[in-house]
């Protein structure tokens, strides 16, 4: 009786560990959709729709780094864009 006792708890306690586990997380360990998109490629007038890291400008063009062109901020997020 003991080790069907000891072997259920072992079960409950890896269910759940695996349970608050699961979801995509950040390195501060906040889920992904908690995090503030902070950078220049989301924050400035024209972004690139991929995000690139240090993409983004104050004037229409192309992305430096994949070579798509910039869409207006306001437009992109007008339709609820969300990732």
């Amino acid at each position: 009786m003991n080790a069907k006792f000891n072997f259920l708890v072992i079960a409950l306690l890896a269910i759940g560990l695996t349970l608050s586990s699961c979801g995509p997380k950040s390195a501060s360990g906040t889920t992904i959709e908690q995090t503030t998109k902070q950078g220049k490629e989301y924050t400035s007038a024209y972004v690139c729709p991929m995000h690139c890291d240090d993409s983004g400008s104050d004037s229409a063009g192309k992305c430096p780094v994949c070579g798509m062109g910039y869409v207006k901020n306001e437009d992109h997020n007008s339709d609820n864009h969300k990732h």
